[in-house]
């Protein structure tokens, strides 16, 4: 995929979230989108090469010299910001969980669905059952429908298989997938997502397995960048995910994990670790979050499920903003407790139920997304060097992306410089 000169002008509020200070942003920083108005960007080579003000843009010697050359968007006074970096997905999966669904609307909770053979396992059989080819083109519709919200990187887990063969299989798909998009796809391993159930009641065994076997053959393979780990009560207990964080750790992954959804557990002998992230964190205790704040460890909140599962509790956002804690928001994209590819409308949960602000919100879902993901040299904001990665939306006011919820406002996706405007 080859990227054309491009030049996007009289941009009304053009949100660079370029760094007053090194590191991932914590506290007020969160609020400072570094706007720009009457703007310009100009991208060569899928980089960005200046930012500045239109009419400083146009009389640019090499912009006149080749202009011909050059491909320019009259943003006509819409908002531009850095692509979304969706930093938590789970899109490897053959079906969406209907019966689930239907469960929980008749009253049945998370745990009850799982029991009685739904949940994640309900999703372990398809997947199996998949071809890669399948599995690769229902991913590469996913990250296209996620590209036209305004997304243009996107951690992706496997974690539907459960099996050495089907966690390779689902890592290929995504391999594959990525090599046919023009965003960037973050792969991460979560062989340890649950015990799946030809291992019930033997989770030490199977986590043996995930350890031993999988992830050696993951690393020998390059096929993931993170290893991941559910804990949780009714996943893997505290005992267990310090197990598979170790042999992460040895097999050369950088490490993430789902924790603090449904009870709480402690975080010190996890921060140890250093990880890239620790997502969910409904239920953490006040002196973990001192413990995060005095971190790099990201706190990713992923609102949607908390939305889908119809659930009253979410995390505490202010609490970790007002510590200092690195908060970053993803979409949680999964068939069982969060089927959305909307980076606006968890921004918009994020708003409307975590009480933060649309540019922290805005931070979270960019900048912050990045430092999650390890790729905040590259992604995240919009600066001379970096990746062109640009989102246009239809607005004149950065606040009214996650203030229209339901409806897509995204006009225009720039990926790596690659343009995508939506059909």
């Amino acid at each position: 995929m080859k990227s054309k000169p491009l030049l996007l002008a009289n941009i009304g509020q053009l949100l660079t979230l370029r760094a007053s200070a090194p590191g991932p942003r914590r506290g007020a920083a969160l609020s400072d989108l570094g706007i720009l108005e009457d703007a310009s960007v100009l991208c060569l080579g899928g980089k960005i090469v200046s930012v500045g003000k239109t009419k400083d843009a146009l009389c640019d010697p090499w912009l006149k010299k080749n202009r011909r050359q050059v491909r320019e968007i009259d943003c006509s006074g819409r908002v531009v910001l850095p692509g979304f970096v969706d930093s938590h997905t789970h899109p490897v999966f053959a079906h969406p969980r209907l019966i689930d669904f239907e469960k929980r609307i008749s009253g049945a909770n998370y745990e009850e669905i799982a029991e009685a053979g739904g949940g994640i396992r309900s999703s372990i059989v398809g997947v199996r059952k998949a071809t890669k080819a399948v599995l690769t083109q229902k991913l590469l519709a996913a990250l296209r429908d996620m590209a036209s919200y305004g997304t243009t990187a996107v951690e992706a887990k496997s974690g539907y298989g459960l099996d050495l063969a089907s966690e390779l299989k689902s890592l290929e798909a995504i391999r594959a997938a990525a090599r046919q998009w023009p965003g960037t796809v973050v792969p991460t391993f979560l062989g340890a997502h649950t015990v799946p159930p030809e291992y019930r009641r033997r989770s030490q065994a199977y986590v043996d397995l995930v350890c031993n076997e999988m992830m050696p053959a993951v690393a020998k393979r390059k096929l993931a960048r993170f290893a991941d780990v559910f804990c949780d009560r009714g996943a893997f207990s505290a005992q267990e995910a310090e197990q598979i964080f170790r042999a992460a750790e040895e097999n050369g992954f950088a490490l993430r994990a789902h924790i603090g959804q449904l009870s709480e557990t402690r975080l010190a002998p996890f921060l140890r670790f250093n990880p890239a992230s620790l997502d969910h964190l409904d239920y953490v205790n006040e002196a973990d979050v001192r413990a995060l704040a005095a971190s790099d460890t990201v706190a990713t909140f992923v609102p949607g499920a908390n939305y889908f599962l119809g659930l009253s509790r979410y995390p505490n956002a202010r609490q970790f903003i007002a510590a200092g804690v690195v908060v970053a928001l993803g979409t949680d994209y999964n068939p069982g407790s969060s089927p959305t590819l909307s980076v606006p409308m968890a921004m918009s949960l994020a708003c409307t139920h975590m009480k933060m602000s649309a540019a922290e919100a805005i931070t979270a879902a960019t900048i912050n997304g990045a430092w999650a993901l390890r790729i905040a040299d590259q992604k995240g904001s919009i600066e001379p060097g970096k990746d062109a990665d640009l989102a246009v939306f239809n607005l004149k006011d950065h606040r009214e992306i996650p203030y229209w919820f339901g409806v897509n406002h995204c006009q225009l996706t720039i990926l790596n410089g690659i343009a995508e405007e939506r059909p």
